[in-house]
């Protein structure tokens, strides 16, 4: 029984640890910036997505970004969104891994995940992931990667012709 006992209180741990990152990945922040409300900035330094909101605040979301030499900055908006995209992907990854099919079909192995918001030049996208251990990281070629569950929740709060802000 004892043992039973420190199974459970050690299982009870992991999973508060665990919830406990999944309760930071979007949350409501005080932000003071003076960016019109329904406009995203990104903080690629931060490795953080921020949707504005009246009254000061705004939602919060951990994103991955450019590693070294892929980060961009500057201003752009949605152009698409798009509902289990399939992923294509650009010369400089199929050069990097040439492995790589040239169609990847919506499902568990899309590295865009279940959503794809594409911005104004479509060269990067804001997008889900097919590795959610890498959000939060330098880590991608230059599009903004979320967790699943927030790209979801980002591509219902904005449209088509939403502002976003890329800073360094």
């Amino acid at each position: 029984m004892r043992i039973v006992q420190k199974w459970a209180v050690a299982l009870a741990v992991v999973a508060a640890v665990a919830l406990a990152g999944v309760a930071e990945a979007r949350e409501p922040v005080p932000f003071k910036d003076s960016y019109r409300p329904g406009t995203i900035v990104v903080k690629t330094k931060e490795r953080r997505l921020y949707l504005v909101m009246r009254g000061g605040q705004a939602l919060r979301y951990t994103v991955g970004v450019g590693r070294r030499g892929k980060q961009w900055e500057g201003r752009t908006r949605i152009s698409r969104k798009v509902v289990d995209p399939t992923f294509s992907p650009p010369k400089e990854v199929k050069h990097d891994i040439p492995s790589l099919p040239d169609l990847i079909p919506p499902g568990p192995k899309n590295p865009l995940g279940p959503r794809a918001m594409t911005l104004a030049g479509g060269e990067y996208a804001i997008h889900g992931t097919n590795r959610p251990k890498s959000v939060g990281g330098f880590v991608s070629y230059g599009c903004i990667r979320m967790y699943n569950r927030d790209v979801v929740d980002l591509f219902e709060r904005v449209r088509v012709g939403t502002p976003v802000v890329v800073l360094p």
